[in-house]
């Protein structure tokens, strides 16, 4: 795997909580943007990462971020670490029993009026647009037990689709909560193993889970790594097909594979399911030699047509370029749609550059990021009130390697390739963290 610093550069810790007002623009901000940027990411307490690879930045505790939008104004930015037992134990010891014991690092999510952080397989944990920490969800008590950092919320019923894979039995659960946060599906999956399942994808009626060549292997431990995890050859990767409300999983063969992140799933008709996801060759492959990582190739945008009723998958590339971090407009989510942006990924250690592909045209746009920086997922803005899928802004965190500090990019998402909307300033760095979500203000 290709060494890197993560205590230098765009992944750098920050060492304080602080709060801006009245931040630096270059152009201008639309009015119709009222709301809140989140982002959330690993950020040790102590000030400094552990070791050189994914796998030593992943565990992290979690800190947020918040960028927040007035009337045209860059109204102010704050950044917390989430107030759990992690932050406890080195900030406020005597307050170690009364906090949640979850990580929540990965995710935002907004559902059924609340906000949520999301862990890899913990509890979800409250906080609201400001940063605070609230704890344990209210309103989703049914998934205290935890999920996965990606569930998904169904534009049109307002439900939650999530799952949990965890390296303890049951190894895979699988809920749904009702649109105002109550589980309604709770079912546990068999698999013959655990293994690493990241994201989901859902269509109007179905989920889709993963099942694929990147599993547990807890003899990692002994020699040093942090997490117990790797490429497996031996596994047989597939996708599970099951009905939105419980019921029978139907499991289809693919090429072996490692997808971390889904783009966006549709049923076609009622026998073939499309899934278009970013897919890897292999991931964290270990070689056996030195019982290090090899380098993991770049991530290529892979559609899956999965025929329900002949058990047959296509499968291809839909381009050739490395990608990660996609988003699409969210109100598509389960349903067929155009556009897809993601971060361009030119190295398997670089996040540099915004990709806005067209499905209908095969065509591609692109924002350019200078070499030396780096860049976040594009987090896709609809305009009030818009009816065209791409009516709307792209939030991309930039960091800037010159100053040691990042901007905030507003991309107008039809015309991504075109100057910047507007640019805020910010005069600190915002590490690259995992995920972020557009939180509307409510007035």
């Amino acid at each position: 795997m290709t060494a890197f610093d993560l205590n230098r550069g765009a992944v750098a810790p920050v060492a304080d909580e602080v709060d801006l007002v009245d931040l630096a623009v270059t152009g201008d901000i639309p009015r119709e943007l009222n709301g809140a940027l989140l982002r959330n990411g690993p950020n040790p307490l102590r000030g400094r990462f552990e070791g050189n690879d994914v796998l030593s930045w992943w565990p992290e505790a979690a800190m947020l971020h918040a960028i927040s939008f007035e009337d045209g104004r860059a109204a102010g930015y704050r950044n917390r670490w989430a107030r759990t037992r992690r932050w406890a134990d080195v900030y406020a010891p005597e307050r170690v029993p009364q906090l949640p014991d979850t990580n929540p690092n990965v995710n935002v999510l907004l559902h059924a009026g609340e906000l949520l952080a999301l862990a890899e397989g913990g509890a979800p944990f409250a906080i609201t647009a400001e940063l605070d920490s609230l704890g344990e969800p209210r309103r989703h008590a049914g998934l205290g037990g935890g999920l996965t950092a990606h569930p998904k919320v169904d534009p049109l019923t307002g439900e939650l689709i999530a799952f949990r894979a965890d390296w303890r039995a049951p190894w895979l659960r699988y809920g749904v909560a009702d649109a105002q946060g109550v589980q309604r599906v709770d079912v546990v999956v068999d698999v013959p193993a655990p293994s690493m399942m990241h994201d989901i994808a859902i269509t109007a009626t179905r989920s889709l889970l993963l099942d694929l060549n990147v599993g547990y292997d807890f003899s990692m431990l002994k020699q040093g790594h942090r997490m117990p995890l790797r490429w497996h050859d031996d596994r047989k990767a597939r996708i599970g097909v099951i009905p939105r409300h419980g019921g029978d999983v139907r499991w289809f063969g693919i090429r072996p594979c490692f997808i971390q992140h889904v783009v966006n799933a549709y049923d076609r008709d009622e026998a073939c399911v499309v899934l278009d996801a970013v897919r890897y060759p292999w991931y964290l492959r270990l070689d056996a030699s030195t019982g290090r990582f090899v380098d993991n190739p770049v991530g290529v945008l892979w559609r899956y047509e999965i025929d329900t009723a002949s058990g047959r998958v296509d499968e291809r590339p839909l381009t050739d370029g490395g990608i990660e971090l996609p988003r699409i407009n969210e109100n598509r989510t389960g349903r067929h749609y155009r556009y897809l942006y993601a971060t361009e990924q030119p190295t398997n250690a670089e996040m540099r550059g915004v990709v806005r592909f067209d499905h209908e045209r095969g065509a591609t746009t692109h924002y350019a990021v200078q070499a030396g920086d780096q860049n976040s997922e594009p987090v896709f803005v609809p305009r009030p009130g818009g009816i065209d899928e791409d009516d709307g802004w792209l939030l991309v965190m930039v960091y800037r390697s010159a100053t040691d500090s990042s901007d905030l990019v507003i991309l107008d998402a039809r015309a991504i390739h075109a100057e910047p909307v507007a640019t805020v300033h910010l005069p600190r760095r915002v590490p690259a963290g995992f995920h972020g979500a557009w939180v509307p203000r409510v007035r």
